[in-house]
């Protein structure tokens, strides 16, 4: 479950940086951003699918 935490924040965190980077017109940043963003994305949601979301014990 560690790994999807981290796997969001950094989807999260690129989420803020995609922003910031069309404010500023920093197409490179934006490229990197989408990367970000789309690569851990898919990771989280991939991992919380095939792993099943945990249950409170």
């Amino acid at each position: 479950m560690g790994l999807v935490i981290i796997f969001g924040l950094a989807a999260i965190l690129g989420i803020f940086a995609l922003i910031s980077a069309f404010k500023n017109k920093n197409f490179l940043g934006v490229l990197f951003a989408l990367g970000t963003v789309a690569v851990f994305g898919w990771f989280s949601v991939m991992t919380v699918l095939n792993n099943g979301y945990p249950t409170g014990h």
